[in-house]
């Protein structure tokens, strides 16, 4: 998503905030902090209790926002809000439930607001997940596929409005399994295209609407869901967007799958993997191709620069809490784009690197600032949580 244009400017807020709290955030004192007067007091001890846990409160909020900077949004105003939360207070064994809310405005005219979040029942029942977001953005397209992509000549620019409204059900079988169905809606406009570079969207309509329905199946016995040290999370899932559903001459079908892996490998470290492969089938419309890049793949690509009917990407990450509220990783990876997955070439695999700092903004909630490096590319990346 285009959230990962938030960089820099906005982390600076939160580090000198943030490391002022940390001041005390170590604190043996059993008794309570003064309360600051005057604003700039206030923020302070707002930060500096922010990832202090609060069994006591059903709903634990916070937001943090400020100027924003990145190469393609240029300078902006963002804002990020979280929210931890409890349906069943009398559980404590029950991990809680989160929601993001997130917006921007640059002056490169990104428009942008979001929320996704986690809802667990009480007793772990069922869960639902959902995801909806609205971005208009001036960005780049370079053609289908690797050849093109490769080629910096077919860069070109044009202006990307895509709506996604994203939900799913998800049921509790035990022993950390959960399937159930899911929905999906999308629509993708791209404005302002150059007449000479149609040629590179192959004819394709440069506006569409999707709708699609279909079934997920996770294995989930991570520690948390945000910032996991521990544990599985293998996650399958097929979706169909038939031509019966609206969707016109795009009909087809995606199956995606995900295999992450957390464990601790010494004190303060955790080492996290994951594999992702996501495939098409059918008339797939461009702005729905499988890609790599962006805020939580192969992070230090441009976001879809990379795209064909196939994707797949492996990420190993280090995770290293380092002092007070502050930690560092370290991740190197590799991916691909190509029609299928039969035709994934060695040669064609895009390398990938990167360094990041992590501030816990509450607990078992990261904000992250990420370096990443890839071939003839790099890239800033903010937001928070963890990629995987």
């Amino acid at each position: 998503m285009k959230s990962t244009r938030l960089v820099i400017s906005l982390l600076l807020l939160t580090l000198g905030l943030g490391l002022h709290a940390a001041e005390s955030s170590d604190s043996t004192a059993t008794t309570a902090a003064p309360r600051r007067h005057g604003l700039v007091g206030r923020v302070i001890q707002y930060f500096d209790e922010a990832n202090k846990p609060k069994p006591q409160k059903k709903v634990d909020f916070s937001i943090i926002g400020g100027p924003s900077y990145s190469n393609d949004a240029k300078f902006g105003i963002g804002l990020v809000a979280a929210a931890i939360y409890r349906p069943d207070m009398t559980d404590s064994t029950l991990m809680p439930s989160n929601v993001s809310l997130y917006g921007e405005v640059t002056t490169a005219m990104l428009y942008l607001v979001g929320i996704r979040g986690n809802h667990i029942a009480p007793h772990d029942r069922f869960r639902v997940n959902y995801n909806v977001n609205f971005f208009s953005f001036p960005t780049k397209f370079w053609g289908i596929g690797y050849e093109k992509a490769m080629r910096s000549i077919n860069e070109t620019d044009y202006k990307e409005f895509r709506l996604r409204l994203q939900g799913e059900f998800l049921y509790n079988f035990g022993h950390g399994f959960y399937a159930g169905p899911e929905a999906d809606f999308y629509l993708i406009r791209a404005g302002k295209v150059d007449e000479s570079a149609l040629p590179l969207w192959e004819g394709e309509s440069l506006r569409t609407t999707s709708v699609g329905a279909g079934i997920v199946a996770a294995w989930d016995t991570r520690d948390n869901l945000t910032a996991p040290t521990s544990g599985w999370y293998i996650r399958a899932e097929q979706k169909f967007f038939p031509r019966f559903m609206g969707n016109g001459n795009y009909s087809f079908s995606l199956t995606e799958v995900g295999i992450n892996k957390y464990a601790k490998v010494w004190r303060g470290g955790v080492l996290a993997g994951r594999l992702h492969v996501a495939a098409t089938y059918g008339h797939t419309p461009w702005g729905l191709l499988p890609t790599v890049g962006g805020s939580y793949t192969m992070r230090g690509y441009y976001e879809a620069r990379y795209r064909d009917k196939t994707s797949a990407d492996f990420t190993l990450e280090l995770r290293q809490h380092v002092w007070r509220r502050s930690g560092i990783a370290l991740w190197v990876g590799v991916g691909a784009v190509e029609p299928s997955l039969a035709k994934i070439n060695i040669h064609k695999l895009l390398p990938n690197a990167g360094i990041g700092y992590r501030w816990e903004f509450k607990k078992n909630t990261n904000v992250r600032l990420d370096f990443g490096i890839g071939r003839h590319t790099t890239g800033f990346v903010f937001n928070i949580n963890e990629a995987f």
